[in-house]
């Protein structure tokens, strides 16, 4: 059996539950690897990173650079002498970096690559209407979440969960996959596959304010999974036409109702006892629950009781 030292790259929460099943699990984790500290909210007070944070609580050595490939960093991460790297969304790693430790570096993404590789993986399994997903690992190489498989592990997606659920879901899953992966290394039992991309991929593209606005003339079931895979970050948004003003709205729970036959233009609001519902050419999207702009987010049935929709309200 080997004896293995660990360094740990990422930055949210998803990583911190890998790295803390790393720490229960007994193994040597030498040093943590994790963004800057950022301004954020309205105050622009400077953030640490949950990974950070997490590190500072168990006493684990930190590093913190801005380019992974200046020399400083580089002399740091040496000094550390970890002989594997683990990798939770973090970011690509330069050569210099990935090809340091004797075991490898590997990163776990949450998806069954070579499907959805990219930054947003969780988000378009549901937003593509998928059934299934899973996590894997894989050895980092010289392009984007193409490296060889080690592991992977299948779940099923519910169809009617959302993006936050399957992210806990997924992340409880990739903690026991990133383990296995491990004990592998050490045991010397690793073995690999190359991904084969001989068939039709599909891509984790980054989101943005393109690809989250609901198109209302889109099938009912694109609407409603698109919803679903971004709640509740970042949200499915649109606009909304209201008393002459419009302001931007994002949807964070709904439901779909068809509709055999519509006759209502696509867009326009009716309102209901709980939600309000908003037509597509194939029935309802019903929004449960909203946040206006400059809002708090809140259910529907409590906006209503004080927010008033005209006639002519319309999403668009």
């Amino acid at each position: 059996m080997r004896e293995i030292r660990i360094v740990f790259m990422g930055t949210p929460e998803f990583a911190v539950t890998i790295l803390s099943g790393l720490l229960e699990e007994g193994y040597n984790v030498v040093g943590v690897i994790t963004a800057p500290d950022r301004p954020a909210g309205r105050g622009q007070k400077l953030r640490k990173s949950d990974v950070k944070a997490y590190a500072e609580a168990h006493n684990l050595p930190i590093l913190q650079p801005t380019n992974l490939k200046d020399t400083s960093f580089i002399e740091e991460l040496k000094a550390l002498n970890a002989n594997l790297q683990i990798v939770v969304a973090f970011r690509m790693l330069p050569k210099v970096v990935w090809e340091m430790p004797d075991y490898g570096t590997f990163n776990l993404h949450a998806s069954l690559l070579p499907q959805y590789r990219g930054a947003a993986p969780i988000n378009w399994a549901i937003i593509n209407g998928e059934t299934e997903t899973g996590v894997t690992t894989f050895f980092i190489d010289d392009k984007i979440d193409t490296g060889e498989i080690i592991l992977q592990e299948k779940i099923t997606i519910d169809d009617k969960e959302n993006a936050g659920h399957l992210h806990d879901r997924l992340m409880i899953a990739g903690k026991s996959l990133v383990i296995k992966t491990v004990q592998s290394i050490e045991n010397k039992e690793v073995k690999t596959y190359v991904q084969n991309d001989d068939f039709q991929l599909k891509t984790a593209y980054k989101l943005h304010s393109e690809n989250t606005k609901i198109n209302w003339t889109a099938p009912l079931q694109d609407i409603y999974n698109l919803i679903r895979g971004l709640s509740p970050y970042p949200s499915a948004y649109t606009i909304l036409e209201n008393g002459g003003k419009e302001q931007r709205v994002k949807i964070y729970n709904a439901f779909a109702k068809a509709e055999s036959q519509m006759y209502i233009p696509p867009g326009a609001v009716t309102i209901a006892d709980d939600h309000l519902a908003i037509a597509t050419p194939e029935g309802y999207i019903c929004i449960t629950e909203m946040q206006l702009s400059g809002k708090k987010k809140m259910a529907v049935k409590d906006l209503l009781n004080g927010y008033k929709f005209d006639k002519n309200a319309k999403m668009r």
